[in-house]
């Protein structure tokens, strides 16, 4: 007599989500290319980024901050105070030739941080300042 019943083949491993990833991976490897695109998508310049620990705009203290810079001097800061996107999360402004006066904070009622989330909120919030598309 043979068993007709097979195990269950084991399901194969779910790969990891993007935000899964370190977070020294994660920002500068899917996090930044994900908001450069959605910032051209969204009719804007091409803009220069950075990431990088330093000295938080406004407070001056330690955080890891991801540096853009749009083509007409203006820059913003998106900045994370412990190596997580899951941490608090700040944004600071400032037009070109000024410095940032204002540390504002960003996604602080959001359960689950997403790269879509992270990026969609950040570009929509430079798009209230009318720096982006054709405002």
């Amino acid at each position: 007599m043979t068993d007709s019943a097979q195990p269950a083949a084991p399901k194969p491993a779910k790969p990891p989500a993007p935000e899964e990833k370190p977070f020294a991976e994660f920002v500068p490897n899917l996090l930044m290319p994900a908001l450069a695109k959605e910032i051209q998508a969204y009719g804007g310049p091409s803009c220069e980024l950075s990431f990088c620990e330093g000295p938080m705009p406004v407070v001056g203290s330690s955080c890891w901050q991801v540096c853009g810079v749009l083509p007409t001097g203006r820059r913003f800061w998106l900045c994370f105070t412990s190596d997580s996107i899951n941490s608090a999360k700040t944004i600071a402004l400032a037009e070109a030739g000024a410095e940032p006066s204002l540390l504002e904070s960003f996604l602080i009622d959001e359960k689950k941080m997403t790269q879509a989330l992270l990026v969609s909120r950040l570009v929509q919030r430079l798009n209230g300042q009318k720096w982006l598309g054709a405002n």
